[in-house]
């Protein structure tokens, strides 16, 4: 083999080499799974829900209010971050309610987590982070309904609203792993009443615990914990 031949062929072979491992780069970040999110306050950062969304965690924190001061500091970010995913969209709004029932019985149908279901792409992995304003807001639990369709004032209530977002989320994203994600120190009716609803629909429950909060809302502390436990229960 004479010497310039030998060299062709050194450079087909370096650049053959060079576009596998390029197009292997290319696979291993396409591999990487979607992530959106449903959330409420907890889930919230200025610039990262849809505008015209209530925040509650910002880029200029009171200090009487939270400790979360930068979008690295929520649970998503560093759950996204640590776990190797992707962030498809996160539609989380401060205040909303799974139910269409709001604080003091006002209609929040608007902002309900049924209604902004629609909107989140399309996700390899559906988080579903909520129920904490219907505790809080007292909603009424009412009977647990699966008959479909599922709508007008039965959605009022707590658990036929569980049952038409988890029926929905089940059939419109369809190969997509769900999971529901419940808080800590909820009322024993809400937090009994999603395990019930996720194991009729078959979709995957996370029970948070010992969450450290400020006003109600995870600290840095509470929201590392949070992406800990999701990480841990999800691998």
């Amino acid at each position: 083999m004479t010497k310039l031949r030998f060299l062709q062929l050194a450079v087909v072979l370096m650049c053959g080499l060079f576009a596998g491992q390029t197009v292997a780069a290319q696979t291993r970040h396409a591999a990487k799974p979607v992530v959106s999110i449903l959330g409420d306050s907890y889930s919230t950062f200025e610039g990262y829900i849809p505008v015209g969304n209530a925040v509650w965690y910002d880029m200029r924190p009171n200090p009487k209010k939270t400790d979360v001061s930068d979008v690295k500091h929520t649970w998503w970010w560093q759950f996204i971050s640590r776990g190797g995913y992707i962030l498809g969209i996160n539609d989380s709004y401060s205040g909303a309610t799974v139910s269409y029932t709001g604080y003091n019985g006002a209609d929040y149908s608007d902002r309900s987590f049924i209604t902004r279901l629609p909107r989140l792409g399309s996700p390899d992995i559906l988080l579903i982070f909520g129920a904490t304003n219907d505790s809080w807001a007292g909603v009424t639990v009412g009977e647990y309904s699966y008959a479909e369709p599922l709508s007008g004032p039965q959605l009022y209530e707590f658990r036929p609203a569980m049952a038409r977002l988890l029926s929905e989320a089940v059939n419109r994203y369809p190969g997509t792993e769900i999971y529901f994600i419940i808080n800590s120190e909820l009322r024993d009716d809400i937090t009994q009443s999603i395990r019930e609803v996720c194991d009729h629909y078959s979709v995957r429950y996370i029970q948070l615990h010992d969450i450290d909060k400020i006003s109600g809302h995870p600290s840095r502390a509470g929201m590392t914990a949070i992406a800990d436990q999701l990480l841990e229960a999800m691998q």
